[in-house]
């Protein structure tokens, strides 16, 4: 209940600005004004996390699962943030078990999982549901703006990536197939570390 009202109320604060052009009849988002990464959720290991800490940094933030075809996204994820973690890239992994129930692991298990089979370093959170009723507030936030190239609306499945400026504000969002090294995904995520 306190993560609904605090996403219902972080929601009232996003201002965007569409803008058409009259030419091809297109919209596009011209501007969004206000940070996600405000509040806190749990660490995978129980701590609260201030979402705050993360300005001034690219997030990455992507739902997560142990049992899933797009679970080998685990290592470019990896690899990914090993190359521009000291250009101020992390990556946030969200646990979620609300597709196909592909992460049936308590918090202990994802961890062990993710280290033994993918080594990885990157930030992960308790597992918290992304859509729906008891949607987490950060999710609650992101998916209510229509972000391109995947758009608004409730995540479909598992691995879906945003991408959040320096300032806290989300500029991309792509679907579960676009791995993390695809050429489009990489370009979002390189232009903004060079702002």
């Amino acid at each position: 209940m306190k993560n609904t009202i605090f996403a219902i109320a972080l929601s009232l604060v996003f201002t965007s600005v569409i803008t058409a052009n009259a030419q091809d009849g297109s919209s596009e988002i011209a501007a969004v004004k206000g940070s996600v990464m405000e509040g806190t959720l749990k660490s995978i290991h129980g701590e609260d996390v201030d979402l705050s800490n993360y300005n001034g940094n690219v997030v990455i933030v992507v739902n997560v699962a142990s049992e899933c075809g797009f679970t080998k996204q685990y290592a470019a994820l990896e690899q990914l943030f090993q190359a521009h973690k000291d250009e101020g890239l992390v990556v946030l992994g969200m646990p979620c078990n609300q597709f196909g129930k592909q992460e049936p692991g308590s918090g202990e298990e994802i961890v062990k999982f993710c280290s033994e089979k993918f080594s990885v370093t990157f930030d992960l959170f308790e597992k918290s549901d992304v859509k729906g009723e008891h949607q987490n507030a950060l999710y609650a936030s992101m998916c209510a703006l229509d972000l391109k190239p995947k758009g608004a609306g409730d995540v479909k499945w598992n691995f879906e990536k945003f991408v959040i400026g320096k300032n806290g504000v989300p500029v991309a969002r792509f679907a579960s197939r676009v791995a993390p090294d695809d050429e489009a995904f990489l370009k979002v995520v390189k232009e903004e570390l060079a702002k």
